[in-house]
């Protein structure tokens, strides 16, 4: 685990939490197991790692129940988990944290299905489905979607709709992301780390970590604005788009926003929702909120500020602190050192005991011993 985790997670606070694996490269068994969120400026923000034997239910139980004591995670537990369907990861899940929302990869699920449906229109109509904010919506496209290829639909509507498709989403989390990429990323970035020893493994990703930690907050501090630049950009192509709307306000506390082919939500400024759920999922202001606060800043007595609008963060308020310790270099050559001696110490093990060492310690034989 990172230090400080908890304290960064809630400071993150976007509420949703990535979980991945990677196996270990070259002569090194075992997996990686990691789980990383988004920070505010929608990239990856790393909260924990750990090398086990192998990927199943007892090695996710494992784990999940380190990351749940480390960031004080309850039982019930009111965030999102979003990740490939891996093995034994459901029903560690489904038994540590009941009350979570857990979110399937939406391209992991195109894989498993594009042996029989590979086509690019296939695609196409999996990622509609998936994408929709509106149940309406969603049900529309999975009309559409079934006039297409009816065996294809039902074979989708077999994964409960709350695991893949955004209309269905609980809105818990705010985010912009229906693949597992934040983990992938994250794994892509330790890549050549996984081919060490494992201690040397876990020092190249904490001291990845220390590095990647200072360059964002160098990148951010680029940003002109109280937002970061991913999130200025999303809102400044959202108020040119807002422009081609129109709101029209009831007389009380909300408004009817209509833009072109259909394009039309109620905006509840009071309770600040929207029934095109953008904002809600996302964080940043949609195009119907956009509109309706140009309509509102019409009125003199109404002092407004879009910003207020936008979910708040501050993940990178916690570093990742340097320790003292040996060089991985070093211990990469004791390493191969200990190796070289090994033929040798192979030869004796069929001996009862060892005489006495240099130093008068007495080696004890490994015969009839089972070492793991």
């Amino acid at each position: 685990m990172l230090g400080s985790t908890e304290k960064r997670f809630q400071g993150m606070s976007r509420g949703l939490v990535g979980l991945d694996g990677a196996f270990m490269k070259g002569p090194f068994p075992g997996q990686v197991l990691t789980t990383a969120g988004l920070d505010s400026n929608n990239g990856i923000y790393p909260l924990a790692y750990a090398i086990v034997e192998s990927e199943n239910t007892a090695s996710w139980k494992w784990f999940l129940e380190n990351l749940g004591d480390d960031l004080e995670l309850g039982i019930n537990l009111n965030y999102t988990f979003i990740s490939d369907r891996r093995k034994g990861l459901q029903i560690a899940v489904d038994q540590l944290f009941p009350n979570v929302e857990h979110i399937y990869c939406i391209r992991h699920i195109h894989d498993n299905m594009r042996k029989k449906w590979g086509q690019t229109e296939y695609k196409d109509h999996l990622w509609r489905c998936a994408s929709a904010t509106t149940i309406p919506e969603f049900e529309h496209l999975m009309k559409e979607f079934s006039e297409y290829d009816k065996e294809a639909c039902q074979r989708l509507k077999q994964i409960p709709l709350v695991h893949w498709a955004r209309s269905h989403f609980s809105g818990r989390a705010v985010y912009d992301v229906l693949i597992s990429n934040i983990c992938e990323v994250f794994n892509g970035k330790i890549e050549k780390g996984r081919d060490n020893p494992v201690i040397s493994c876990l020092e190249f990703i904490r001291e990845y970590l220390i590095k990647r930690i200072c360059n964002v907050m160098k990148a951010m501090k680029k940003a002109k604005g109280p937002l970061t630049l991913t999130s200025t950009d999303i809102l400044n192509a959202r108020k040119k788009g807002a422009s081609q709307y129109i709101a029209k306000w009831n007389g009380a506390n909300k408004y009817q926003v209509t833009g072109a082919l259909q394009d039309q939500h109620v905006v509840d400024v009071r309770n600040q929702t929207y029934t095109c759920r953008k904002q809600e999922l996302m964080g940043i202001p949609c195009r119907h909120a956009i509109a309706t606060l140009n309509d509102m800043s019409k009125d003199p007595e109404v002092e407004l500020d879009i910003y207020k609008w936008v979910h708040k963060q501050k993940a990178y308020s916690f570093k990742v602190d340097p320790i003292k310790g040996r060089p991985i270099e070093s211990e990469r050559l004791n390493k191969r050192q200990k190796a070289s001696q090994g033929d040798g110490v192979n030869e004796m093990q069929g001996q009862d005991s060892q005489g006495p060492t240099n130093d008068g310690v007495q080696k004890l034989s490994r015969k009839h011993i089972s070492v793991t």
